[in-house]
């Protein structure tokens, strides 16, 4: 499932959420100015590398991408969900948010990935985190989604909080098998977001939210 738009309106200006897709598409603009090997050493020196981590790899992976797709996935994601979750928390504090559950993400990649040498980079930890603060504050928004259905694609709307808990769940389960089956998880890193899905969830009760939505949860349709 792909998810296309939501219906979830935002009462502010997601200035935040803005920054971090300029910011993301900055530096991917830069990736595509180096050569096949200054582009490697690049990401050998600022992604996180699980064997030998460095504190300042679990901030600076988070703003490099590995090609067209991942970037666009990733940005994608983020506006549909980043929006309504900075809304709900404010500016300030939501970029902390983003910031703490990238790290978070990382963290856990790290623990279930000790031994690997391959660089790790992309944002999709940190939006895992925003997309679990989602799933929490609104459970019942619309998501338009795309999906297969008998070899075609089409449209349904699907409820916030089914569709997000089905993604991660998605994340374990793939995550369980990389493990099981090593080489399974094709370069992708799903305990990071299963990780930073979790802390989203965690981090949206520490933090909290601005005072209009301090004991709101949208369970409207």
């Amino acid at each position: 499932m792909i998810p296309l738009r939501d219906y979830q309106p935002s009462l502010s200006t997601p200035w935040v959420t803005l920054l971090l897709i300029l910011t993301n598409c900055v530096v991917f603009a830069y990736e595509l100015t180096l050569d096949p090997f200054s582009l490697n050493e690049l990401f050998h020196t600022y992604g996180l590398i699980p064997a030998h981590p460095e504190a300042t790899t679990f901030l600076t992976s988070m703003f490099l991408h590995g090609g067209w797709l991942h970037l666009i996935g990733n940005m994608w994601f983020l506006w549909i969900f980043g929006d309504n979750v900075e809304d709900v928390m404010g500016h300030g504090r939501y970029l902390v948010f983003y910031l703490l559950c990238g790290i978070a993400a990382g963290l856990v990649h790290v623990i279930f990935m000790a031994g690997s040498r391959v660089p790790t980079v992309g944002a999709s930890g940190a939006i895992a985190g925003v997309m679990g603060a989602y799933m929490v504050k609104f459970p019942a928004a619309r998501i338009v989604t795309l999906v297969p259905m008998f070899f075609v694609l089409t449209t349904v709307e699907v409820p916030a909080g089914l569709m997000l808990l089905y993604w991660f769940v998605l994340q374990l389960l793939s995550g369980a098998g990389s493990l099981l089956q090593p080489g399974a998880g094709s370069g992708i890193a799903w305990f990071a977001h299963a990780g930073g899905f979790v802390a989203g969830i965690v981090l949206l009760k520490l933090l909290g939210s601005r005072p209009r939505y301090r004991r709101r949860v949208d369970w409207s349709w």
